[in-house]
C-alpha cells in the first residue's frame, strides 16, 4: 500500500510539474510567437488589438517593404559584422586572459584580480569615455562598435573558474616535467578542452553584440556604419514624426497618409524583430549541450 501510495503522490507530482512546465514554456514562447504573426498581419488589425492568436488579414507587405529598404539591409551587414568581429575579438581576450588568472603561481594574481573587479563596479563615466573615444578618432568608424566593450570582466571570472574546476593542475604539471611552455599547454591542453565554456561565452557574446544599441546611438550618428536596432529606431521616429508634421498641418489627406506609413511602420517593426532574432534562434539548439554544461561551472559536487 505505501509503494502504491507513493506510486500515485509520483504521478500526481509528475502531471503538475508538466502541466506547470508546459504553462511557462507557452509564456515564453508567446512574445516570439506573436511577433511572427504580427509580422504577417494586417497592420490596421495590429493597431486595433485585433491580433492575439492567429494572423488577421493575412500579408506579407511588410517584408516586401523591407526587401525594398536598403537601409535595412546595410543595418543587418553592420549588426553581423559587429557581432562576428566583436565576439572573436571578445573571446581572444577572455579566454587567455582567464587561463593565466587561473594559475596559482601567478606573480600578482591577487592584485590584477581585485583590479579587474573595481573595473566592474566604476568606471569613468560617459562624458569622460566618449571624449577619450573621440580623441583616439574612433568616432562614426565601424571598427569602434567592435572595440568598444569588447572586455567583459563577468564573463572573464566565470571562464578563469572554468579552467580552475574543470582543468586538473596534474595535467599541467605533466606537461611541464616534459617540457612544455606555458603559451603550448594553452595551445594544446587547455583550448581543445575548453570547448563548452568557449562555446558559452560566444554565445553571451554574440547576444550581447546583437543586441547592442546605446554604444552605437552614442558614437555612431553616421547612417553608413549603424547597426539593424539603431535603424528599427530610425524608422519609427521617422513615422511618428511624419504623423505629428500632418496633425500640426491639419490636413486630412496628409493625416490619413502619414497614419498608413505609421501603421506600415508598426508592421515593419514586428518584421525586422524577427528577422533579427532568427540568427540566435539557429545558433542556439548548436551551443544548447555546451550551455548546460557551462552554466554549471562553480556548482557544489555532492
Amino acid at each position: 500500500m505505501g509503494s502504491m501510495k507513493k506510486s500515485r503522490v509520483d504521478s500526481v507530482f509528475d502531471i503538475v510539474n508538466a502541466a506547470l512546465l508546459a504553462v511557462l514554456l507557452l509564456i515564453l514562447l508567446y512574445p516570439l510567437y506573436f511577433v511572427l504573426i504580427a509580422s504577417v498581419s494586417d497592420p490596421y488589425a495590429i493597431a486595433q488589438g485585433e491580433v492575439a492568436l492567429f494572423p488577421v488579414g493575412f500579408t506579407m507587405e511588410a517584408y516586401q517593404n523591407i526587401m525594398k529598404d536598403s537601409r535595412i539591409w546595410l543595418g543587418y551587414r553592420n549588426t553581423i559584422f559587429y557581432t562576428v568581429g566583436g565576439t572573436a575579438l571578445s573571446l581572444l581576450l577572455t579566454i587567455p586572459a582567464a587561463y593565466v588568472l587561473s594559475k596559482k603561481d601567478l606573480p600578482g594574481r591577487g592584485i590584477l584580480t581585485t583590479y579587474c573587479l573595481i573595473t566592474m563596479y566604476f568606471g569613468g563615466g560617459l562624458i569622460p569615455t566618449y571624449l577619450i573615444v573621440k580623441n583616439i578618432g574612433l568616432l562614426n568608424r565601424a571598427i569602434t562598435l567592435v572595440v568598444l566593450g569588447s572586455a567583459s570582466i563577468y564573463n572573464l571570472i566565470v571562464t578563469r573558474s572554468f579552467f580552475q574546476s574543470t582543468l586538473p593542475d596534474a595535467l599541467f604539471e605533466s606537461a611541464l616535467i616534459d617540457g612544455a611552455s606555458e603559451f603550448r599547454m594553452f595551445i594544446s591542453i587547455a583550448l581543445p578542452l575548453s570547448g563548452s565554456i568557449i562555446a558559452v561565452m560566444a554565445l553571451y557574446f554574440g547576444v550581447a553584440r546583437w543586441n547592442e544599441f546605446f554604444n552605437a546611438l552614442i558614437y555612431v550618428s553616421s547612417t553608413q556604419f549603424q547597426p539593424l536596432q539603431l535603424v528599427l529606431r530610425t524608422l519609427l521616429l521617422q513615422s511618428q514624426q511624419a504623423v505629428l508634421d500632418a496633425a500640426l498641418t491639419n490636413d486630412s489627406e496628409m493625416l490619413a497618409d502619414a497614419a498608413r506609413l505609421a501603421l506600415m511602420a508598426e508592421a515593419m517593426k514586428y518584421a525586422i524583430i524577427f528577422i533579427a532574432s532568427a540568427p540566435l534562434l539557429i545558433a542556439y539548439p548548436f551551443v544548447q549541450k555546451h550551455f548546460v554544461k557551462g552554466v554549471m561551472i562553480g556548482a557544489l559536487k555532492g
